[in-house]
């Protein structure tokens, strides 16, 4: 009688306490490279399909069309945000990864050296033309560089999202 009854329950048993594991998303260390214009060979108009298959450990994802059109994929414990809908790439001060060029926290005057004159600027940015694309820094009260923005578009055309 034993015998018939812990059989069944050990059956039971074993199938409920089969757990469900799922793994944690890793994702390759990230590396912008600047004079490119990418993050991992990730271009601002890549598909938000691309961009979440090749880096999975994103904080967040907004399907496209989005209802303020600011759709895409963010690291945002990472300090990078691809917004696949108005195609560019932002990396700010949180960002921590490797770069092609120290400009995190390098002050307004030095980027002459690696860019030359300004395709457009104002007070509180400047726009470069690189390889593939435009680079759009952003500085501080201070001058110093706190947030980049990699796009395909033009200064004029680009759209940022807030």
């Amino acid at each position: 009688m034993t015998r018939a009854f812990m059989v069944p329950l050990c059956i039971i048993l074993s199938q409920i306490s089969y757990g469900q594991l799922r793994s944690t998303p890793v994702c390759p260390p990230f590396a912008v490279d600047i004079l490119d214009g990418s993050v991992n060979k990730m271009y601002p108009e890549s598909p938000l399909g691309d961009v979440m298959l090749k880096l999975p450990c994103y904080t967040q994802a907004v399907d496209e069309p989005s209802a303020n059109g600011c759709a895409g994929v963010f690291f945002r414990d990472k300090g990078i945000m691809f917004y696949t809908y108005r195609d560019y790439i932002e990396i700010n001060d949180q960002y921590k990864g490797a770069m092609s060029l120290p400009l995190m926290g390098a002050d307004r005057s030095s980027l002459f050296k690696w860019f030359g004159l300004p395709q457009a600027k104002d007070f509180s940015w400047e726009a470069y033309q690189i390889r593939h694309g435009m680079l759009v820094v952003f500085f501080d009260g201070a001058g110093k560089i706190n947030r980049l923005l990699l796009s395909s578009k033009s200064p004029a055309t680009l759209k940022i999202c807030e």
